[in-house]
């Protein structure tokens, strides 16, 4: 595409700036016609049926978001969403087994030697400058009753820090220790932060208004993914407006065009990036750029490794990590029968066969993004039945429907994992009570809510406590039995000797070694 997606939609009004844009440039009538050809030769023609009633604004965002699609390739993915090819014998008897042992690691059963050897490794590559974070912030906070963006909500703990606060102090607590261990200064690790249309201003607002949480500006990156458009049942292209086309973000498997798009990657490549860390934002516990998982994951030379924790039971509604028909994959709970999901390890049977559940925390060697261009395209697009407003081209009437009257479009990022062999794919499997946290549901909820998250920090405060010999006593009710730790204190429960012989009345906070 030839113009960022960012550029795009702040031409199309979907983003705002502080600073006034140049005025729009009607195109001339040659460009019109040009792309108009385009799209009444695939059939999609309607989308300019109000062209002439718009301003010379919306004109200009209405023409550089068409020129920014090939319509013969929308109606290619349309035909697809609308039309699925019938699966086939081979696809509905795929045969799925767990990873082989020598691609996987766990910290619950590895020595303690190797998971330092890995911590080690990993800051070391961090001190060379060599480790970067992709964060994956899209989302809106509409399910917890906010517009703003998930990274910006508050899940209610002591010191009422944001998502993106955790995450950012977390970061600089790993350059820190990479500092300590390294004897180097002014260590970076480059945080690039994708959001979408509708999130990219009130982020960077964000982020502005909290100085960046203690990080250097230049080395935080705000970038927006890319969209498709809404296509109707019958395979055309809905209009929002008379001056929009509906469009809708394209998942987050969306990521790695947006690495193009942005010029990400070519941060990265300037910089001397090897290892990339990716996760989204609305894990509470996420370790960001966990040293660990860095250092585990370079040891083995893979292209991609992925974080998961045990599944809970055989009926819990996760995706699994596990090869398919000899290739890494992730399978939906919905995609196994209950045989599969119940079988037992036949090595150690108290465990499921397939436990490996997906939590999207991954690692990518740079490698492997510089190759992007090479299989981008082959990568699949699933589909979203949903009610979309639009408007009714021939009757120029806006319409609410009452069903769902079209198809979203939306990559998966784990639709790249089948692409590797087995020898350059690796897992990693953590305790979920320190790493996993999502925060899904609105308060009240009792699953993934604010309170669920801001139960796991505070219980994870008191066992770091507890394990150097701290006491944490409560005279409150159980939701206020933990203690907040900030992760400028300590990043994974390093660093509190200083609390060995302390009792610490909950809820505490800890922002500082006194």
């Amino acid at each position: 595409m030839t113009a960022t997606f960012n550029n795009l939609l702040d031409k199309l009004h979907l983003t705002s700036k502080d600073n006034e844009d140049p005025p729009a440039q009607e195109p001339t009538k040659e460009e019109f016609e040009e792309l108009k050809g385009k799209y009444v030769k695939a059939g999609q023609g309607q989308v300019f049926a109000f062209y002439e009633e718009l301003s010379v604004a919306e004109k200009a965002g209405l023409f550089e978001l068409l020129k920014s699609f090939d319509p013969d390739h929308i109606n290619e993915l349309a035909d697809k969403a609308l039309n699925p090819p019938k699966t086939s014998d081979d696809e509905r008897e795929a045969k799925l087994e767990p990873l082989p042992e020598d691609a996987t690691a766990s910290i619950i059963d590895s020595k303690d030697e190797d998971i330092q050897s890995w911590y080690t490794s990993g800051l070391e590559l961090v001190s060379k400058g060599q480790v970067a974070v992709v964060l994956m912030a899209g989302g809106q906070g509409t399910r917890l009753g906010s517009s703003a963006p998930k990274g910006c909500f508050d899940i209610g703990l002591p010191s009422q820090k944001s998502l993106f606060q955790i995450q950012a102090e977390r970061i600089w607590k790993v350059q820190q220790l990479a500092e300590k261990e390294s004897g180097k200064k002014d260590i970076a690790i480059p945080w690039y932060v994708m959001t979408s249309g509708p999130t990219r201003r009130p982020t960077e607002q964000f982020f502005e208004e909290h100085q960046y949480f203690g990080l250097q500006k230049d080395n935080v990156s705000i970038f927006e993914q890319g969209v498709l458009p809404c296509i109707s049942n019958d395979g055309k292209i809905l209009l929002e407006s008379k001056a929009k086309v509906a469009v809708a973000p394209d998942g987050n498997g969306g990521i790695y065009q947006a690495l193009l798009t942005s010029n990400v990657r070519t941060d990265m490549r300037k910089r001397g990036i090897q290892h990339i860390h990716a996760y989204c934002v609305d894990n509470c516990l996420v370790k960001v750029a966990d040293p660990v998982f860095i250092g585990f994951a370079a040891s083995t030379d893979v292209d991609i490794a992925t974080k998961v924790v045990r599944k809970r039971n055989a009926k819990e509604s996760v995706g699994l990590i596990l090869q398919k028909n000899g290739k890494p994959d992730v399978v939906e709970y919905s995609e196994i029968d209950d045989a599969t999901a119940e079988a037992k390890d036949s090595k150690q049977p108290h465990l499921l066969k397939f436990r490996a559940a997906n939590i999207v925390n991954h690692y990518y060697s740079f490698r492997f993004l510089e190759s992007i261009e090479d299989w981008a395209h082959k990568l699949p697009h699933h589909v979203a039945r949903k009610k979309i407003p639009y408007v009714d081209t021939e009757k120029g009437e806006s319409i609410k429907p009452d069903k769902p009257n079209g198809v979203k479009l939306e990559q998966f990022v784990f639709d790249v994992f089948p692409l590797l062999s087995l020898d350059k794919f690796a897992c990693m499997e953590v305790k979920r009570e320190d790493e996993f946290s999502p925060l899904k549901n609105a308060k009240g909820t009792g699953e993934d809510d604010p309170d669920t998250s801001k139960r796991d920090i505070l219980n994870q405060g008191r066992r770091w406590v507890e394990n150097v010999g701290g006491t944490v006593e409560s005279e409150g009710p159980a939701e206020g039995t933990g203690v907040e730790i900030s992760p400028l204190v300590s990043y994974g429960g390093e660093g509190l000797e200083f609390l060995q012989t302390r009792t610490i009345k909950a809820p505490a906070v800890i922002e500082k070694e006194d």
